[in-house]
């Protein structure tokens, strides 16, 4: 990139921040003090109902560097992430929450770890300063995402990191409309390291996630990036005929021992367990063929513009 960028771009979600922005600006301004790089901040409103939009707007007055940009209307954490990271001109790019539970002097460690040859760097918790509801409900999470999409998904890491600037072009290529930034991440592959960082716990207010929010993003990511759902199915359509073809012989067994005596009793249930097996089977394989489908035409979008 050209000498004209900053060096670090700065990308944070806002939401019911208005009490911890002059810090968490405050703290980066330490950081690359410290670093002596030229940098910018991007704080991203999505639509917060408290003050946070007056309070980016006078920080943006007071500091050049720091810029502010609000959605039209409330869209979620990773969307507007997302619609920060289409702004951001560093030739690195670090995400990090508002609340300061990412803390910004561990931007130094990650950075010179970046420094050593990687394409993005990932903050690991190492001890998570969360409520033992939220820690369960990201256990659960990643336990659930980790088993439908076939990967190791650690609730440790986030979407706290350091991004090289061709890694986000790459995200931002990824033209999905459900936004999940850390699988994105992992989408487009490069070189990736993860190192310890600490991890504060929230001075001000609570976290938007609540389980129904976590329920909906795992839901969403889960049938947006995988057909293992629908894998599940074929396997219990398959079940269903096997358990179906063993009661039918069952129950024509006991038929010519005379132990059924309505008519078409036999025939009828047979039928009906039979064929509701074959048909969920049949409905599971052609939701499989459009599942890969739907990934093929992700990867070979995403290929395409990258090429461009």
């Amino acid at each position: 990139m050209s000498n004209q960028y900053p060096e670090i771009s700065f990308v944070s979600p806002v939401y019911r921040a208005e009490n911890m922005l002059p810090e968490l600006v405050s703290e980066i301004q330490k950081v690359m003090v410290k670093l002596n790089k030229s940098y910018e901040i991007i704080l991203v409103d999505d639509r917060s109902p408290d003050d946070s939009w007056l309070v980016m707007k006078s920080l943006s007055s007071k500091f050049p560097e720091v810029k502010s940009i609000r959605l039209s209307r409330n869209f979620g954490q990773h969307p507007t992430i997302m619609a920060g990271l289409s702004q951001a001109k560093g030739n690195w790019v670090v995400v990090m929450d508002c609340d300061l539970q990412d803390q910004p002097k561990e931007v130094e460690k990650l950075y010179n770890k970046a420094l050593e040859g990687f394409d993005a760097v990932l903050a690991q918790r190492k001890d998570r300063k969360d409520s033992f509801f939220k820690k369960l409900s990201s256990k659960i999470y990643a336990k659930i995402y980790g088993y439908f999409t076939n990967t190791n998904y650690d609730y440790t890491v986030a979407n706290f990191g350091i991004y090289k600037h061709k890694v986000i072009a790459s995200v931002l290529e990824v033209n999905d409309y459900i936004k999940y930034f850390p699988l994105f991440v992992k989408f487009v592959g490069f070189h990736t390291t993860v190192i310890q960082v600490e991890h504060n716990s929230r001075e001000d207010g609570k976290s938007s996630y609540s389980i129904t929010a976590l329920i909906s993003l795992a839901f969403n990511t889960i049938i947006s990036f995988s057909n293992k759902p629908l894998k599940l199915f074929v396997k219990f359509g398959m079940l269903i005929s096997l358990i179906s073809f063993i009661s039918g012989v069952f129950t024509i067994y006991k038929y010519f021992r005379g132990e059924i005596e309505v008519l078409g009793y036999s025939s009828l249930i047979v039928s009906i367990w039979f064929l509701s097996g074959v048909i969920i089977t049949i409905i599971g394989v052609t939701g499989i063929y459009v599942g890969k489908i739907l990934i093929k035409l992700k990867i070979g979008q995403f290929i395409l513009s990258t090429k461009l």
